[in-house]
């Protein structure tokens, strides 16, 4: 099964693609969708979601995740966020792809084993878990390989992280 990791954003979208066999989690391919800061928010829009259609037609995804908006300080930028999440989730409904959501504290507790993981922490553990050299780069995409893999731990262990 390959299970597609999404970390929504509005300026760069991270996406990660993992195969699940039983218990065994391998890495696919990952990356970022770039998308300039410069352009207004309905072009960002149109570009994520062009982009997703173009990881969609080079691999057959079986199932995806993405993380949830989290609310810091500014509520402006997490509509934003959240625009561009609903953007992601429309090309993925017309696709047909089974999605579930994670918020990003059960993705630092399922990867690293804390909620309140630094970000630097949960690249370290998605590179052991997949067997990477080191952390992929930019952030984005470590947060959505996360978001998979925490797909595929609940899947494979709905009761919680398994031990290790």
């Amino acid at each position: 099964m390959i299970i597609l990791g999404i970390d929504p954003g509005t300026r760069t979208v991270g996406y990660g693609l993992i195969r699940s066999q039983g218990s065994a989690l391998s890495y696919v391919d990952a990356g970022a969708i770039q998308l300039r800061a410069s352009d207004p928010l309905p072009k960002r829009l149109a570009g994520a979601a062009a982009g997703l259609r173009e990881i969609l037609q080079q691999h057959e995804v079986d199932e995806a995740a993405v993380e949830d908006v989290f609310v810091r300080e500014n509520p402006r930028t997490a509509l934003k966020i959240g625009q561009g999440r609903g953007a992601l989730l429309a090309v993925l409904g017309e696709a047909g792809i089974e999605v579930a959501s994670y918020p990003p504290a059960t993705v630092k507790r399922a990867v690293a084993g804390r909620g309140d993981a630094a970000k630097a922490q949960l690249g370290t553990m998605v590179a052991r878990i997949l067997g990477l050299s080191e952390p992929p780069e930019p952030a984005d995409v470590s947060d959505a390989l996360a978001v998979a893999l925490t797909h595929a731990l609940r899947r494979n262990h709905p009761e919680g992280r398994p031990a290790r």
